[in-house]
């Protein structure tokens, strides 16, 4: 009898335990601004690759204007910022294995990345324009196509553009896919390409540095906004983020940053 009493004390003990362990590990889960302010430090996913919104300088450092725009989120969230460059197919995959906090490289928010992703309020809207050789007048509209060819960077949201809803509108093109966009530029500049589809933001730097003779025309085709994306089920890092790019806005250093980089003002 006193044994089995002793043997009911023990299992009751126990159960206090593990009872017990549990509310302690309830009460000390985090979430991920938690975890952010406690290692006091941002983890930023980015290309690195991607003039002028991320790139290594001269001195072999992070900069651009994404990197400027992640260096003073993290500022207003009280924290430093640290940069893990990431090619640019494996970011979303980096993302949800917690490889950085979140990603700020130009991700554009869209429907089908939504489902996986949550994104902030939008830092920039890239406009995409035609682009043509510098002597062209000919080629202003989308109309202008028309047994035209036209070059693009394969895998891209432009690429998808054309083929999904500009071609089935107004046919009879040629669509010219390339691995990266300065060989496009190149062809357009040589002539072996009558136009191309790209944000005259994001090849001002390859347009310079080549001597390239090319222009944007007409109007803008259509506006892409990126946001800072964030694996799902963080709303307290989300709204951290969200307040911090409203008061970036409002007190002029956003504008400061958009001018720094792209010599306009922000629209």
């Amino acid at each position: 009898m006193k044994k089995l009493i002793l043997l009911s004390g023990i299992l009751f003990l126990v159960g206090i335990l593990f009872s017990g362990c549990g509310k302690d590990q309830s009460s000390s889960s985090s979430n991920l601004l938690q975890e952010v302010k406690g290692n006091d430090v941002l983890k930023v996913g980015l290309m690195g690759t991607y003039p002028p919104y991320n790139f290594l300088n001269d001195k072999n450092e992070i900069d651009g204007f994404d990197a400027d725009i992640a260096k003073e989120v993290a500022k207003r969230l009280g924290v430093k910022v640290e940069f893990v460059p990431t090619e640019w197919a494996g970011m979303i995959g980096g993302l949800q294995a917690a490889k950085f906090d979140v990603v700020i490289s130009q991700m554009t928010i869209t429907d089908e990345r939504k489902q996986t992703l949550d994104f902030s309020n939008s830092y920039i809207t890239n406009a995409v324009n035609i682009i043509v050789d510098e002597k062209n007048n000919s080629i202003n509209t989308l109309a202008d196509f028309k047994g035209k060819k036209i070059g693009v960077a394969l895998g891209t949201n432009d690429e998808t553009f054309l083929r999904n809803e500009v071609l089935p509108k107004i046919g009879n093109f040629e669509i010219v896919t390339y691995n990266d966009p300065l060989t496009s530029l190149i062809d357009l500049n040589a002539g072996r390409i009558d136009a191309t589809i790209n944000n005259i933001f994001a090849i001002k730097p390859l347009v310079d540095k080549n001597n390239l003779k090319i222009k944007k025309t007409g109007e803008a085709l259509k506006q892409d906004q990126a946001g800072v994306a964030v694996r799902k089920g963080n709303p307290e890092l989300l709204e951290a983020i969200n307040t911090a790019l409203t008061a970036m806005k409002t007190d002029g250093t956003y504008r400061n940053i958009f001018v720094k980089w792209f010599d306009v003002e922000p629209e």
